[in-house]
């Protein structure tokens, strides 16, 4: 399998009102208050059909994409474009939609992040760990404008991340593997920083990407992380366990035996 759809490459698999102020509430009980220990899933792609089939599972709070995602599944990088793109989204009742901005320049990435942020309330802005993406969230959070530090690598990113307030950090987990890092471990310790800010009322959540199968989502889950956007590819894992599909199929053979019964 190639580099995973992980966030922003290949993968193989099956296939708000007008009316409303632009205003974000960042804790207490509003939408984007992360200080809760729930399991949170988001779909990893752009491709609309994908985002119907997996929205009716309801196992998914959003979707993720970046520039790379939109190559892939064929969506322009303009703020038109995204804008449907946005309305296809949240017509499916996802709670939030991330969206990358880009730019050369802080200005440039600045600019264009805000007008992302003004599609929707429900939408989180992702910038890359870099530092014009740096200067970029500080902005955008003293806007109140939620924030996702992006192509994360190392375990003391989590500490810069943490440090301008960002919502959510996503560290790359096959990436870092390929690097020759331990993936785990350094998820795990980036997750023991979030939890540490969450016990001073932080809001942040660790969100792993590039994750390449349901057994290292498991991995990541057994050692504290519960925030994690994952491919099609990789959802089709998570409800295609081989002997569960055998014993759904013989439950269905034995119903249809009983039912038959007496005729």
């Amino acid at each position: 399998m190639d580099d995973d759809g992980y966030d922003d490459e290949e993968y193989e698999g099956p296939e708000g009102s007008d009316e409303e102020e632009f205003t974000y509430v960042l804790g207490g009980d509003g939408l984007f208050d992360n200080g809760d220990p729930s399991m949170r899933l988001y779909l990893d792609s752009a491709d609309h059909n994908q985002w119907r089939k997996w929205a009716e599972t309801g196992m998914f709070f959003g979707f993720t994409t970046n520039p790379t995602i939109l190559r892939r599944d064929g969506v322009k990088c303009t703020l038109p474009s995204i804008r449907q793109m946005s309305r296809l989204a949240f017509e499916l009742d996802v709670e939030e939609l991330q969206l990358q901005a880009w730019g050369e320049t802080v200005a440039e990435m600045y600019s264009n992040a805000l007008d992302l942020a003004e599609l929707d309330t429900r939408v989180v802005v992702k910038v890359p760990m870099t530092m014009d993406g740096i200067q970029t969230a500080r902005r955008l959070v003293n806007d109140e404008v939620p924030v996702t530090f992006t192509a994360v690598y190392s375990v003391h990113q989590a500490v810069t991340a943490l440090s301008v307030g960002a919502q959510y950090i996503a560290p790359y987990l096959g990436r870092m593997n390929d690097a020759g890092k331990d993936g785990i471990e350094a998820c795990a310790s980036m997750q023991a920083i979030v939890d540490m800010s969450q016990e001073r009322d932080g809001e942040t959540r660790l969100l792993v990407a590039s994750i390449r199968s349901a057994d290292e989502l498991a991995a990541l889950a057994v050692n504290g992380c519960n925030t994690f956007t994952i491919s099609p590819a990789v959802a089709e894992q998570l409800v295609s366990d081989p002997m569960t599909l055998d014993a759904a199929r013989v439950f269905e053979e034995h119903a249809a035996e009983m039912r038959s019964m007496g005729d």
